[in-house]
């Protein structure tokens, strides 16, 4: 268990924190029209798709 603690743990820390690093730092190179943040529309419905109604919650049929 102690070499779960001092070897194995801390390595796989290293690992995700060098894993980010290198997807973070990816967008220095890449193209300028990919690295922009993603447009959003004009109106500003963001996240709507279709009616408003989509996102509502309905009661099951089975638990009435």
């Amino acid at each position: 268990m102690t070499i779960i603690r001092q070897y194995i743990a801390p390595l796989l820390a290293v690992l995700v924190f060098s894993l980010a690093l290198v997807a973070v730092s990816a967008r220095i190179f890449l193209p300028s029209d990919m690295a922009a943040p993603a447009p959003i529309e004009e109106n500003g419905d963001i996240g709507l798709y279709g009616e408003s109604e989509v996102f509502a919650l309905a009661q099951s049929p089975l638990l009435s």
